[in-house]
C-alpha cells in the first residue's frame, strides 16, 4: 500500500509539474499576417494569450506573406522550428502532415470538444489520413469587387452572364476606365481567374479532378477555359501590364477610381480606406453555363504545430486558445471575416458577411480553397506561371498546356 502511495503521489507531482510546465517558458508563433487589418488583430490576440498566462513568452514573428510561403520549409526544418505557424487548409496543409513536419493535434481536438462545434467540413479539411492536423481559424469568399459609383455612373447592372459581363468591360474601357484590374507579380490572384473560368466552364467536379491529376491540362474542356480567359482579353477587361503589380497595388486602382472591377477575396477590403469603402460592393463571378453546378473559392487559413516544436505543451495551449469561441468571434467583429465555428452569435455577423454567406457560398454546390491550395505547391507554382504567361503571351498556349500536363504527371507519378 505504501508502494502504491508513494507512485500516486509521483503521478500527481509529474502531472502537477507537466501542467505548470505548460504555463510557463516561451513560445515562438511565426505568423504571415501582414495586411494592417490582420495584423492588428493578429498582435491582439497574442497579447490576450500572454495576459491570461502570464508566464508563457510569446516571441511572435509576423513576416511578409509571400515571403513566409517561400520560407516556410526552411522554418519547419529549423532546429528548432518555430512552435505555432499559420498556414493554408487543403493540399497546403496534407502536403506537411504527410512529410512528418507537422504535429499531430488529435488530443488538441478532444480535449476542446471541437468536434461539437466544428461542421464536417471543417473537421475533414483539418485531417490527412484521419489524423487531425490543423486548426481552421476563419475564411472569406471570394468575388468580383467593383466600385458602386462608377457602376451608378454608366448605368451599368451587375451582370449575372458572362456575355454580361463582358458588356460590362467593353463600356468601362469605352468611358476610359480600367475595366478589370489585376496583379500578377505573386502569381495567384491570376490563379483566382484560372479557377473561376474552369468551374463556370467545366463545372468544379472536374476542376478538382483536374487539380487531383485525373484530368489533363491538355483537354478540349480546358482550351475552352482559355478560350473565355481569351474573350475576356480580347474585350479589353484587363489591366496593361498586371505583373508590374502586387495585388495591393492593382487594388489602388480601384482606391484611386480608376478601375470599375477586381476580382479578390474579401479581404480586399482591408487595403480600402475607411471613407471609400461605401463605394465598393461585390457580386459572384458570372455564370458561363446555366446548367452546370455552381463552385465558389472560400480559403481557410488557421494554424499549426511543428512536429518538432520546443515547447509542445505551451504551443498546444496557444492552438486551444486560437481555435477558442472568443478568438473566433473577434475574427468575425474586427476582421470581418467568416469563422468555421457554429457556437458563434450570428448576430456579429454584418449585413456584408451575410450577403457574402448568403448570395454567395450558401448559392454554391461545391467549395474550393484555391489553386494553389487544393492542387501539390510544385504544380502550382507551375500552373500559375502559365498563367501569368498566358495573359501576356496568349500565343504560347498549345507550349504552356504541354508543359504543364508533363509536369503535372511527374508530380502525381512520383506520388504514387
Amino acid at each position: 500500500m505504501r508502494r502504491i502511495a508513494i507512485f500516486t503521489l509521483a503521478t500527481l507531482l509529474a502531472a502537477t509539474l507537466a501542467w505548470g510546465a505548460a504555463q510557463s517558458g516561451t513560445l515562438r508563433y511565426n505568423s504571415y499576417m501582414m495586411d494592417p487589418v490582420p495584423r492588428e488583430l493578429d498582435e491582439r490576440i497574442v497579447e490576450m494569450f500572454m495576459e491570461r498566462y502570464p508566464d508563457i513568452r510569446v516571441e511572435h514573428s509576423q513576416i511578409e506573406h509571400e515571403t513566409f510561403k517561400q520560407a516556410i520549409r526552411t522554418f519547419l526544418v529549423a532546429s528548432p522550428p518555430p512552435d505555432v505557424l499559420t498556414w493554408f487548409a487543403g493540399e497546403r496543409m496534407r502536403f506537411f502532415a504527410r512529410l512528418g513536419l507537422a504535429a499531430e493535434l488529435d488530443d488538441v481536438w478532444q480535449d476542446a470538444d471541437w468536434e461539437d462545434v466544428y461542421p464536417a467540413g471543417a473537421q475533414a479539411m483539418s485531417q490527412t489520413d484521419g489524423t487531425y492536423y490543423f486548426v481552421p481559424a476563419h475564411y472569406y469568399w471570394w468575388a468580383v469587387y467593383y466600385r458602386t459609383d462608377i457602376f451608378e455612373e454608366l448605368g451599368l447592372q451587375i451582370p449575372e452572364t458572362w456575355d454580361a459581363f463582358l458588356d460590362n468591360c467593353r463600356e468601362l474601357d469605352a468611358a476610359g476606365y480600367i475595366p478589370v484590374t489585376i496583379g500578377t507579380r505573386f502569381r495567384w490572384p491570376a490563379g483566382g481567374w484560372f479557377d473561376y473560368l474552369n468551374m463556370r466552364v467545366n463545372g468544379p467536379e472536374f476542376h478538382i479532378r483536374l487539380l487531383d491529376g485525373l484530368e489533363s491540362y491538355e483537354s478540349e474542356e480546358v482550351r475552352n477555359t482559355f478560350a473565355h480567359w481569351q474573350q475576356a482579353m480580347d474585350a479589353g477587361c484587363f489591366i496593361d501590364n498586371p505583373s508590374a503589380y502586387n495585388w495591393q497595388e492593382a487594388a489602388e486602382f480601384m482606391v484611386q477610381r480608376e478601375a470599375g472591377m477586381y476580382l479578390m477575396g474579401q479581404f480586399i477590403m482591408d487595403v480600402v480606406p475607411e471613407e471609400q469603402q461605401a463605394n465598393f460592393d461585390f457580386f459572384r463571378f458570372p455564370i458561363i453555363d446555366p446548367d452546370l453546378p455552381v463552385g465558389e473559392d472560400a480559403p481557410t487559413d488557421g494554424y499549426f504545430i511543428a512536429a518538432n516544436a520546443a515547447n509542445m505543451e505551451n504551443a498546444k495551449l496557444f492552438l486551444e486558445f486560437l481555435g477558442s469561441r472568443e478568438v473566433a468571434e473577434l475574427w468575425i467583429t474586427e476582421a470581418g471575416r467568416l469563422v468555421p465555428r457554429t457556437d458563434v452569435d450570428p448576430a456579429l455577423y454584418t449585413d456584408t458577411q451575410r450577403k457574402g454567406l448568403d448570395e454567395v457560398l450558401r448559392r454554391a454546390d461545391v467549395i474550393a480553397q484555391f489553386y494553389d491550395r487544393d492542387t501539390p505547391e510544385e504544380l502550382a507554382g507551375r500552373g500559375m506561371d502559365a498563367f501569368v504567361e498566358f495573359m501576356a503571351n496568349p500565343d504560347a498556349l498549345d507550349r504552356l498546356l504541354a508543359d504543364l500536363q508533363r509536369e503535372a504527371e511527374r508530380v502525381f507519378a512520383e506520388r504514387d
